[in-house]
C-alpha cells in the first residue's frame, strides 16, 4: 500500500475575507520527486457597461503556487492549499519502473457547460485517474478570464484528486492565462510516467505567431524537437503523442485542414509511436494506420459534429457522441476504453509495448 502523507501549506495561502478559490487546487508538472500545486484565487471583479446590451463582468484572478520537493515515487500525497475545505486535494507521483498506472483523455469542453459537467461526473464515477490528458479547447476563448472559473468549477472534484497535463487548442488562443494557470514554460513538452513517454505538441500554429514566416519557423523548430525527443525515448515501452488537431478526420468539411499534422505520420511510424490522442473534432474517432491507433476524443461538451465521411481503409470506429478515454497500463500491456457520456462503452482496444 502506498504511503499516505498530509501536506498543509500553513500560512502560504491565507485567503483574505473577499478572496475565494475559483480554480484548483490541482497538481502540474510532477516528477517522481517533485510536484507543483496551483490554485487560482479571485480577489475582486470588474464590471464593464457597453453602450448597448448587458454589463460584462471580468474577475480579477491571481495564481498561487508552491513546488514540493523531496517526494517519493509512486506515492499518494494529500494536501491542503488554504486551510479550508476548498483547498483540499491529493495526487500521486509518477512511478519510475513498470508499476501500473491509469490516465484519462478528453477535451473540447467549451460552451455547453451542463454537458461538460455530465461528462466529468461520468468520468469521476470510473475512479480518479493518476493523471489527466487534456486535448485542448477547454474554454471558448482563452483570452476571456471570466470563462476559466466556469471550467475549473466543473472540473473541481476531478482535478483536486489528480494531475493534469494540458495541450493547447485553438480556442485557448495561446493565452497567457493558459501558461500561468498550468505553469507551462513551453507550448510543447514531454515527460515520463513509469514506462511511458508522453509528447505534447502545439498543433495550433495559427495562434503561435503573428506572421506566416514566424509560424513556419515555429513549426519547423517544433518538428525538429519532436524528432529528437522521439529518438531519445526509444527505450521507453510506450511513446504516446498528444495534440489538439488530428491528422485524420471523418468530418467531411474538415478533411485536409491539418496538413502539418498529417505530414508527421511517417515520423510517428518511423519511431514506433504506441498511440496518438487528439481533440478538435467534437465526437469519437478511432483509426488504425500501420499499427498505430489514432484516437480523437473531442466530446467533452462542445457541440457535436457529424462523422459523415470516414477515411477509407484506416477507420475502426467513429461515433457522434460525447466521450472520454480511459487508459490502463500494466507493464508491457495496455488497455484503452472509450466511454460515452452515459457511462456505456463505445470502443476498446489493447496495446502491446513496442
Amino acid at each position: 500500500m502506498h504511503k499516505l502523507l498530509a501536506l498543509v501549506f500553513a500560512g502560504a495561502a491565507t485567503l483574505a475575507a473577499a478572496d475565494k478559490i475559483v480554480g484548483g487546487p490541482m497538481v502540474v508538472n510532477p516528477t517522481p520527486r517533485t510536484a507543483t500545486v496551483v490554485w487560482i484565487v479571485q480577489s475582486d471583479e470588474l464590471t464593464v457597461q457597453p453602450p448597448a446590451g448587458p454589463a460584462r463582468k471580468s474577475p480579477s484572478l491571481r495564481v498561487e503556487q508552491t513546488t514540493l520537493t523531496g517526494l517519493q515515487p509512486n506515492t499518494r500525497y494529500e494536501y491542503n492549499a488554504s486551510g479550508q475545505d476548498a483547498g483540499k486535494g491529493s495526487f500521486k507521483t509518477p512511478p519510475t519502473g513498470n508499476e501500473p498506472y491509469r490516465f484519462v483523455v478528453y477535451g473540447d469542453n467549451r460552451t455547453r457547460h451542463d454537458v461538460h459537467r455530465q461528462v466529468i461526473d461520468t468520468l469521476v464515477k470510473t475512479g480518479f485517474p493518476d493523471f489527466v490528458v487534456q486535448t485542448g479547447d477547454m474554454v471558448e476563448n482563452g483570452l476571456d478570464n471570466s470563462l476559466w472559473p466556469i471550467f475549473f468549477d466543473i472540473e473541481k472534484e476531478l482535478l483536486r484528486h489528480t494531475v493534469i497535463f494540458p495541450s493547447l487548442g485553438n480556442h485557448e488562443r495561446n493565452a497567457h492565462d493558459f501558461f500561468e494557470f498550468f505553469q507551462a514554460t513551453s507550448p510543447y513538452y514531454s515527460f515520463n510516467w513509469g514506462n511511458g513517454h508522453f509528447i505534447f505538441l502545439n498543433s495550433d500554429i495559427g495562434n503561435a505567431a503573428l506572421t506566416a514566416r514566424q509560424r513556419d519557423a515555429f513549426w519547423a523548430e517544433q518538428v525538429r524537437w519532436l524528432e529528437e525527443d522521439l529518438q531519445n525515448s526509444q527505450s521507453s515501452d510506450y511513446r504516446f503523442i498528444v495534440a489538439h488537431h488530428p491528422p485524420f478526420t471523418a468530418v467531411s468539411n474538415r478533411q485536409g485542414n491539418n496538413p502539418h499534422m498529417t505530414a508527421l505520420v511517417p515520423m510517428f511510424e518511423k519511431y514506433h509511436v504506441s498511440a496518438a490522442f487528439f481533440g478538435h473534432d467534437h465526437n469519437y474517432q478511432h483509426y488504425l494506420k500501420n499499427g498505430i491507433p489514432y484516437l480523437v476524443s473531442g466530446g467533452g461538451g462542445a457541440p457535436l459534429y457529424d462523422v459523415d465521411k470516414p477515411p477509407a481503409d484506416i477507420t475502426k470506429k467513429v461515433v457522434k457522441i460525447e466521450n472520454f478515454l480511459t487508459v490502463s497500463v500494466q507493464g508491457k500491456k495496455a488497455h484503452i476504453e472509450a466511454i460515452a457520456i452515459d457511462g456505456k462503452k463505445i470502443d476498446e482496444m489493447d496495446l502491446e509495448a513496442k
